[in-house]
């Protein structure tokens, strides 16, 4: 039951923290140059093609494969049965491999604060890649329980977005570290902490109650 009800809290919190990206992200479709984040970037890379598509793509289908994932995980999707869960992971996938992940390795090539935050943001694409296919590639060879626990890695990177935006809070009020200091730090520690939370829940058996509550609804569908 606590799991349960912890579960559904943190539904809530990625549902609410997605309907305000989706806020944060509508006046960009203005297509304009001098709004928000893109002021923190110098003309040139603002006129680069390379960074503009970069840019559309990634915030659009970062915000898509966000919802998604947090669908995949809900008992009352896994209810609909095997079909709705596979288009979903589809979903989820594809939007990954295909276009958020790397958008986000083109993004990373234009990113401020130097070598330390391309690298950075480089490398979290790559294993939000790697996770992310590792799951789709268990999936296919019906290995649902590394299939669950390499979902929940995949997730976890999804999640980056969320743990950057609270920890740049975090740091800056809570700790007063400067601009440049909290923007290199939580361009590491967002991903590769939510990736350490990640295992530790697994090994606290996250990734068993998963295959019991969703993939235990699917399996004899699925063929398991």
């Amino acid at each position: 039951m606590l799991r349960r009800l912890l579960l559904a809290l943190a539904a809530l919190f990625i549902a609410a923290f997605a309907a305000l990206m989706l806020t944060k992200t509508l006046p960009y479709y203005s297509f304009e140059k001098g709004i928000h984040f893109l002021t923190t970037k110098s003309d040139e890379t603002n006129d680069s093609p390379w960074f503009r598509a970069g840019f559309y793509i990634h915030i659009t289908t970062s915000l898509v494969v966000l919802v998604l994932g947090l669908l995949q995980w809900l008992p009352v999707v896994a209810r609909r049965g095997p079909r709705l869960h596979r288009w979903l992971g589809y979903g989820y996938v594809g939007g990954i491999l295909a276009l958020a992940a790397p958008s986000g390795l083109v993004l990373a090539r234009f990113a401020n604060g130097g070598l330390a935050a391309q690298v950075g943001f480089s490398l979290q694409c790559v294993v939000w890649w790697l996770a992310t296919w590792a799951a789709y590639r268990a999936a296919r060879q019906r290995q649902w329980p590394h299939h669950t626990a390499w979902m929940v890695r995949s997730y976890a990177v999804t999640l980056a977005a969320l743990a950057l935006r609270g920890e740049s809070y975090l740091l800056y009020y809570a700790f007063q570290t400067k601009p440049i200091e909290t923007y290199l730090t939580v361009t590491w520690l967002s991903w590769v902490g939510n990736l350490v939370v990640a295992e530790v829940l697994l090994e606290m058996g996250l990734g068993r109650y998963f295959l019991r509550e969703i993939m235990g609804r699917l399996s004899r569908k699925l063929g398991a």
